[in-house]
C-alpha cells in the first residue's frame, strides 16, 4: 500500500518508530504495525497504529483512481486521544477498539466519493484541507516561494487551495480577501476544515464590501449595476448611441479605477485607445454623464466603492502582516491598492487570478495590477507571473467544450493578454458528459426529479434576475447566479437558458469564427488587428460569464436552452441529446431536515469553526459536494 504523510504531520521523538511503522503498512502488514480501526461513520473513517506503549500514530485511507493509499495524519502522545485534531473530543478506549480488516478497510475506501482526485507520482506529501490534496510540481513551487507572488491560474487550477495553503505560512495578522461573499466565507470554512488552528495566527476572510466596513461604514447603500440601469433610463435621452453597460464599466473600470486617482477630463480624453471602452469623439459625453453620476449618487444617498476606495487611501492603516486576494481579475486598481495600504510591510502578499473569468466591470489588466507595485512600465513588464494550466476539477468532456470556448473567444477578439493565452489540461480523473437539451416542459421536469434532493446538484443562470424563472422550474435550493459561482463547484451542473436568453450577443460572439481554424492544441499570443475595435469589451461578460459556468462541474453539464441550434453550439461540437446521470447514492435533503439557510444570515464572519458548530454560516451550504451540513472534519 502506498503511504502518503499530511505535510502538518510532526513525528519528533518517535521517528524511528514511525518509520516502521510506514514500513509495515507498506507492505500491507497492518496486524505487524498493530493497526486497528477508531472512528467509523458514513463520513469519516480512521485508523491508529502503534508507536510504542504510550504513542499512537492517526491514519486513514484514502482513494486515487482504483487504487487505495494509507494518509499519515497525526502523532498522538500518550494515549491523549481527547487532544486529537482530527477525533476532535472523542472518547477512545483502547481495549474496545477492534483490529483492521484490510480487505474491508480497503473496499470503504473504495467507496469513497471524494476521492483524491490527483496524486503527483513523485511526491508523497500532501496537504489537506476539506480534503487531502496533492500539489503538482507548479502549484508546490508557488508554496514554497517567498512574497510578493502574483499568480495567474485557470478555474479548477487550484488557486484558491494554493493561496489557503500559503496562508497557513504566515503569521500574526493575516487576511484573506475577495470580491464575492460566497467565496470568502467558503475559503473560510475551508481553512478551517478538520480543526486547523494556527497558534501564531489570527486569520479573518473577508468579502471586499465587509473589508471596507473594517476600515470605516460607508454612508448609505453600495450602486449596484440594476441602481445605475434604473438611473440611466432616465438620462439616456441626452446620451443617444451610448450604451448602458459599457457606460458603467466605463465609469468603475476606468475613470474611478485607477490607484493614482480619479481621472480628471483631461486626463480621459487624453488616454490610448486600448485604455478606454469607448472611441475618442464619445469621450466628452461619458465624462459627462460621470458628472451627473457622481451628483447623482450624492442626491440618492448611494456610494460608489471605486470613490469610496479613492477617499479612503489615507484611512488605511498598517493592520495586516500578511494579505492574499483571491480572483484579483475582480478588483479594480484602487480597490487593490487601498487593500496593500493595510499592510505592515510592504510585498508581503499573494494575488491571484483569471483574466478569463472577468464578470464584473473593471477594465481588469495584468499589466495595470503589476503597475500598482511598480510604477515604472518596463519594470513592471519584467516581473514575473506565476502561471497554473492544470485543471484539477472538471472531467473531460467540461474542459474540452471550456477549452473550445477560449479558441472562439480568441480567435473572435484575439488574445487576452499574454498571461492567460493557454489552454487547459484535465487531470481530475472523470470523463463525465456536456449534454445540451431542449427547453421543454418534459426534459425540466426530468431533470428536475432526478436531481431536486441531490446535494451534489446546482443550477446556474446568468444573472440574478433569472432565478425567479428557474425556481419555477427546479426545486433544488442551490440556484446562484454567475456572480455567486466563484470557488463554488458541483458534480452536476445546469445552465439554464445562458445562451437563449442572449440570443444577439452570443451571435455577436460566434460571428465570422472559423469551426475549422478550431482544431488546434494550442493559443497563439496574436492581439486583435483592429486597435479601435471594442467588441472584445462589448461581449466579455457574457463570454466570461459562460466560460465560468461550464467550469463549475466536476462530472456533468447539462446546457437547458431553447435556442438549441444556435451558431454557438455549433462552434462548441454540441448537439442535443443526453441523459441526465445523477450519482443515486448522493446525499440528499430529506424531509425535516436542515435545508441552507437565506442569504441574509448574519453568523459571526471570521469565527475559526469548531467541533459542533451550528452556526448560520455553518449550516449555509458552501458550494463544494465535500462539505455540507456534516463535521468539517469529513473529507
Amino acid at each position: 500500500m502506498k503511504v502518503l504523510q499530511y505535510i502538518g504531520l510532526d513525528t519528533t521523538g518517535v521517528t524511528a518508530a514511525y518509520r516502521k511503522v510506514v514500513a509495515a503498512i507498506e507492505r500491507d502488514d497492518f496486524a505487524g504495525a498493530q493497526a486497528k480501526k477508531l472512528v467509523s461513520h458514513s463520513h469519516a473513517k480512521f485508523y491508529r497504529a502503534r508507536l510504542n506503549d504510550a504513542d499512537r500514530l492517526l491514519f486513514s485511507l484514502v482513494r486515487h483512481g482504483d487504487e487505495v493509499c494509507a494518509l499519515m495524519l497525526e502523532v498522538i502522545l500518550n494515549h491523549d486521544y481527547d487532544k486529537s485534531r482530527f477525533l476532535r473530543g472523542a472518547v477512545i478506549d483502547e481495549a474496545r477498539i477492534p483490529d483492521v480488516d484490510l480487505a474491508e478497510a480497503r473496499q470503504e475506501a473504495m467507496q469513497d466519493p471524494t476521492p483524491l482526485r490527483y496524486l503527483r507520482p513523485d511526491s508523497t506529501t500532501v496537504h489537506l484541507l476539506d480534503k487531502p490534496i496533492s500539489f503538482d510540481a507548479a502549484q508546490d513551487e508557488i508554496y514554497h516561494l517567498p512574497a510578493p507572488l502574483i499568480v495567474v491560474g485557470s478555474a479548477g487550477s487550484g488557486k484558491t487551495v494554493l493561496t489557503l495553503e500559503k496562508l497557513k505560512q504566515a503569521t500574526g495578522e493575516v487576511l484573506y480577501v475577495t470580491h464575492s461573499t460566497f467565496l470568502a466565507r467558503n475559503a473560510r470554512d475551508l481553512y478551517y476544515a478538520n480543526g486547523y488552528e494556527h497558534p501564531g495566527q489570527d486569520a479573518v476572510f473577508l468579502s471586499y464590501r465587509e473589508f471596507l466596513e473594517t476600515i470605516r461604514q460607508p454612508a448609505g447603500r453600495e450602486a449596484l449595476w440594476r441602481d445605475f440601469a434604473g438611473w440611466f433610463d432616465g438620462v439616456r435621452v441626452g446620451f443617444k448611441g451610448i450604451d448602458a453597460h459599457q457606460a458603467f464599466e466605463e465609469i468603475r473600470g476606468v475613470i474611478t479605477a485607477g490607484s493614482a486617482g480619479v481621472c480628471d477630463r483631461a486626463a480621459y480624453l487624453a488616454l490610448g485607445i486600448r485604455q478606454s471602452i469607448f472611441a475618442a469623439e464619445q469621450r466628452p459625453a461619458l465624462y459627462d454623464l460621470f458628472d451627473k453620476y457622481r451628483a447623482w449618487l450624492a442626491a440618492a444617498g448611494l456610494f460608489d466603492v471605486n470613490l469610496i476606495a479613492q477617499q479612503w487611501q489615507s484611512l488605511a492603516a498598517p493592520r495586516y502582516d500578511f494579505v492574499v486576494i483571491d480572483e484579483v481579475q475582480d478588483l479594480t486598481a484602487i480597490q487593490l491598492a487601498l487593500v496593500l495600504r493595510t499592510l505592515r510591510q510592504p510585498g508581503q502578499f499573494l494575488l491571484c487570478g483569471d483574466s478569463n473569468q472577468i464578470v464584473h466591470p473593471n477594465f481588469f489588466s495584468w499589466a495595470t495590477v503589476r503597475s500598482v507595485f511598480w510604477h515604472d512600465p518596463a519594470l513592471a513588464e519584467r516581473q514575473a507571473l506565476r502561471v497554473l494550466t492544470t485543471n484539477f476539477r472538471n472531467g473531460t468532456a467540461a474542459t474540452r467544450v471550456a477549452n473550445q470556448l477560449l479558441k472562439i473567444k480568441q480567435q473572435r477578439f484575439g488574445s487576452i493578454d499574454r498571461e492567460s493565452n493557454f489552454l487547459v489540461d484535465s487531470v481530475g480523473g472523470t470523463t463525465g458528459q456536456v449534454a445540451l437539451m431542449a427547453d421543454k416542459d418534459t426534459v425540466k421536469r426530468e431533470l428536475d426529479r432526478q436531481t431536486r434532493q441531490s446535494t451534489r446538484f446546482a443550477v446556474l443562470v446568468m444573472r440574478d434576475e433569472d432565478k425567479a424563472a428557474a425556481r419555477q422550474h427546479f426545486g433544488t435550493p442551490l440556484l446562484f447566479s454567475i456572480h455567486e459561482a466563484k470557488g463554488l463547484e458541483y458534480d452536476n451542473i445546469v445552465l439554464y437558458r445562458f445562451v437563449s436568453d442572449h440570443r444577439a450577443e452570443f451571435a455577436g460572439i460566434a460571428e465570422g469564427v472559423d469551426k475549422a481554424a478550431l482544431e488546434v492544441d494550442s493559443l497563439e499570443y496574436r492581439r486583435a488587428r483592429d486597435k479601435s475595435d471594442k467588441t472584445a469589451e462589448v461581449y466579455k461578460f457574457f463570454v466570461n460569464a459562460l466560460y465560468v459556468a461550464l467550469t463549475r462541474a466536476v462530472s456533468n453539464l447539462y446546457l437547458v436552452e431553447s435556442d438549441t441550434i444556435h451558431p454557438l453550439f455549433d462552434l462548441l461540437d454540441l448537439a442535443t441529446g443526453g441523459a441526465v446521470q445523477v450519482d443515486k447514492a448522493a446525499r440528499r435533503w430529506k424531509t425535516g431536515r436542515r435545508k441552507p439557510a437565506s442569504s441574509n444570515c448574519k453568523a459571526s464572519r471570521n469565527r475559526p469553526r469548531r467541533s459542533g458548530a451550528t452556526s448560520c454560516a455553518r449550516r449555509r451550504y458552501r458550494g463544494r459536494s465535500s462539505i455540507l451540513i456534516k463535521p468539517v472534519s469529513s473529507w
